[in-house]
């Protein structure tokens, strides 16, 4: 199919910036299409004035207001008629920044069969109600659709491709008015159209004239979302089988989203202010559902994490549904009683040491320290639960991608949750510089070891885990081996209504002698490993690595 794009401008008495909007399309070269749907005057006659065929730019006039979807699917006809493969729509009231048409574009060039979509980036313009609307209708928005690939479904900047939605608009009935650019997104994902988002600033202008009629629109996207969740119950098993994959699927952990974390710990935390932790639990059950019965690939992790834990543990079998949904489960409450500890100062039930003083002899060594911790359980309760001056000397390393809702949650409740966080996606040499030099003033440093590095698959060691191998990341012990300092191993399992605090000593120093470098550090993994395995197997749906663990590095 050749791209031949063009572009529809639908308008009802926006006529202001309708001539920039338009010149900025004629700019990058595309036919327009301006719909005037019903506008009065003196809309009317500065549409008009833009009508000049010779030059790329027709105006047809709708005598009847027919709404935003009715004057959208005139331009489609108008648009298809003519031979265009892709149309962009684009409102006629200068909200969207035009700078960004390039790479939508650019992105229906290189994906032809798919909807492509402004994702709106706003600033401080944007009313508050018409805030807390787009965030209602996001959120019914992912459960029409089993998924979270539409990030937003109202944005008014789009490249359609034409055979796909003129296919679609034949066959199905879709809104007229403020409901339209949801309900057709919606029902194109469902068809198997895939999305890609592309971020596109917004500003409201100052005197922008809006069409939302507050009482009537409101009504009609209440029908719409209505009517999409009955025929998503209707159509599940056809939905969920067309679903498309991701244009650019990644398997690596740092490539899969902790879905829906920041707005999901802000519930959490208001149910929690009313309802305590086992209301909260409660009423977060079906969201887990939901999350586990659209989150194909973590369900998948966690059936092969739980069928070799349970092989391992002696009492080998399938893991049930209803395992894998205990699983997502205790992921939501792991969240939740972070969150309850730092807010409280103490975590739900209480903190039993079993380190034997481990950590009591660390605290009270002046030396810095390395600080190993992994995804099993939460050993986030255990930075919550030390003294403000043993917190203090903590640097955290991080993975921004996967660290930031959190800490900007927690931030708002408690604002020393994130202090001496050091968010890095590999350790360099300036980093392992400053690092050294912090624990030479005696400060801690704490990395995960149960996660590869996010740069590539080169500094790994391959050893066995639950009776394959998975491969661990070399990361700590070169650290550890530069810093020079005593490193130590810390766990915190939920044990019934308390929490169980594990820590060992783990070496004096590492050393790693030049003739057989790569030597030492798969023995330090696979020592390691076997720590991770030894606790993991007493709890093993306290395990929250949600990927192929065992996949061999990218």
């Amino acid at each position: 199919m050749t791209f031949r794009p063009c572009a529809i401008v639908p308008s009802h008495n926006h006529w202001t910036a309708a001539g920039q909007v338009v010149a900025g399309l004629r700019a990058a070269g595309l036919p327009v299409f301006v719909i005037d749907d019903g506008s009065p005057e003196p809309a009317r006659a500065v549409l008009g004035a833009l009508h000049d065929p010779e030059h790329g730019v027709t105006v047809f006039r709708l005598d009847v207001n027919q709404g935003k979807g009715g004057a959208v699917k005139q331009g489609f006809r108008l648009a298809a008629g003519q031979g265009f493969s892709h149309a962009v729509q684009v409102d006629a009231d200068g909200q969207h920044d035009m700078a960004a048409l390039p790479r939508l574009l650019e992105a229906a060039g290189q994906h032809p069969e798919a909807l492509i979509s402004g994702q709106p980036l706003f600033d401080g313009s944007i009313p508050t109600g018409r805030k807390i609307g787009r965030w209602i209708t996001h959120v019914w928005v992912w459960v029409e659709t089993l998924s979270l690939a539409l990030p937003d479904s109202m944005c008014g900047f789009r490249v359609y491709p034409l055979a796909a939605t003129t296919g679609l608009l034949t066959t199905e009935r879709v809104g007229q008015r403020m409901d339209f650019d949801t309900e057709i997104m919606v029902r194109l994902f469902w068809r198997g159209t895939p999305v890609v988002m592309i971020p596109v600033r917004v500003t409201y202008p100052p005197g922008n004239t809006s069409n939302f009629a507050m009482m009537r629109d409101n009504w009609r996207i209440t029908c719409m979302h209505t009517r999409l969740v009955l025929t998503m119950l209707v159509r599940f098993p056809s939905i969920l089988g067309r679903r498309r994959p991701s244009l650019a699927p990644s398997r690596h952990w740092a490539s899969m989203s902790e879905r829906g974390l920041y707005w999901g710990l802000r519930f959490c935390a208001e149910a929690y202010r009313r309802l305590g932790r086992r209301g909260c639990l409660a009423i977060m059950a079906p969201i887990v559902l939901y999350f586990f019965a659209t989150g194909r690939d973590q369900r998948r992790a966690s059936a092969a994490f739980l069928a070799r834990a349970f092989a391992a543990g002696g009492a080998p079998r399938r893991p049930s549904l209803l395992d894998g949904f205990r699983h997502f489960h205790s992921f939501s409450a792991r969240a939740l009683d972070t969150f309850i500890t730092w807010v409280s100062g103490r975590p739900p039930g209480g903190m039993i040491r079993a380190d034997g003083g481990i950590l009591d002899v660390a605290t009270a060594d002046p030396r810095g320290a390395l600080f190993i911790v992994s995804h099993l359980g939460n050993a986030e309760l255990i930075r919550a639960q030390l003294d403000p001056e043993v917190r203090d000397r903590l640097t955290v390393l991080v993975h921004t991608r996967h660290a930031e809702h959190y800490n900007r949650v927690l931030c708002e409740f408690r604002p020393e949750a994130a202090v001496n966080t050091l968010q890095v996606t590999e350790v360099g040499p300036e980093t392992a510089i400053m690092l050294k030099e912090q624990v030479d003033r005696g400060r801690w440093v704490v990395i995960a070891g149960d996660r590869t590095p996010v740069g590539g698959g080169q500094r790994v060691s391959r050893v066995p885990f639950l009776g394959s191998e998975a491969s661990f990341s070399q990361g700590p012990y070169i650290l550890a081996a530069l810093l020079d300092c005593p490193v130590y191993l810390l766990f915190c399992l939920r044990d019934g209504k308390d929490h169980r605090l594990y820590a060992e000593k783990f070496a004096d120093r590492i050393v790693l002698p030049r003739r057989d470098r790569e030597g030492a550090l798969q023995d330090w993994a696979e020592r390691y490993a076997r720590r991770l395995e030894h606790h993991a197997l007493k709890a093993p749906l306290q395990w929250y690595n949600f990927f192929d663990f065992w996949a061999a590095p990218c």
